[in-house]
């Protein structure tokens, strides 16, 4: 990722994310946009593909934590 910081950038689930699972998000970074690896930032909770959600953490390469951005 270089110098670019991927917490707080805004992305949409595409594979579930959840406890036991290896979710996918898509995120807009570097002028384009990228698929990460993702998990829960709170470790329990199910975010579904289409959820809007936002970065907490990034462990370089590929893989974020997330939490969704808006209540539903």
């Amino acid at each position: 990722m270089g110098d670019v910081s991927m917490v707080g950038l805004m992305g949409r689930v595409t594979g579930t994310v959840g406890p036991g699972l290896v979710g996918e998000v898509i995120v807009r970074v570097r002028g384009g946009a990228e698929h990460f690896l993702a998990y829960p930032a709170d470790g329990t909770g199910r975010i579904e593909p289409g959820t809007v959600v936002m970065v907490m953490e990034h462990l370089p390469p590929r893989t974020v934590y997330v939490t969704a951005a808006y209540d539903s």
